[in-house]
C-alpha cells in the first residue's frame, strides 16, 4: 500500500470512528493538503492555517517550558478544530463539534497523528 494510500485510510478511520467529527485533513508541515474531505477552497486555506498553527504551538510550548508540544485546539462557539503534529513533516486536523465528546474525539486523534507521523517518515 501507497503512503498516500495508507494516509487516506486513516482519515476513513477516523471519521467512521468518531461521529462527532465534522472534517479531517491531514496537511504537510508546509501546509499543502495530503488527504482531506473539506472542500476544496476550504482545504487550501485549513492546510495552510493548521501548519501556522503547529508552528505557533511549537514557538508558545518551547517558549512557556510545556515540553514537546502535542495539539493545538481552537474552540469556537459553533466548533472547534484540533490540530495535531506528525513529527516534523505533517499535522493531521480535525474539525469537531463543540457538543461533542471532546475525549473521544481527543483519544481517537491523537492516536491517528502518531500513524500519520510513522507513515510520513517511512
Amino acid at each position: 500500500m501507497s503512503k498516500s494510500e495508507e494516509l487516506k485510510k486513516i482519515h476513513t478511520e477516523l471519521r467512521e470512528n468518531v461521529p462527532d467529527i465534522s472534517g479531517v485533513m491531514i496537511a504537510s508541515y508546509e501546509g499543502l493538503s495530503i488527504a482531506t474531505d473539506f472542500p476544496e477552497d476550504e482545504a487550501i486555506r485549513i492546510a495552510a492555517v493548521s501548519a501556522a498553527a503547529s508552528g505557533l504551538g511549537n514557538r508558545i510550548s518551547g517558549n512557556a517550558a510545556l515540553g514537546e508540544p502535542e495539539e493545538v485546539m481552537v474552540k469556537g462557539k459553533d466548533g472547534l478544530m484540533l490540530i495535531y503534529l506528525a513529527g516534523e513533516k505533517g499535522v493531521l486536523a480535525v474539525r469537531a463539534s463543540a457538543r461533542g465528546n471532546l475525549g473521544l474525539v481527543r483519544l481517537e486523534a491523537s492516536e491517528a497523528a502518531k500513524e500519520v507521523t510513522r507513515i510520513l517518515n517511512m
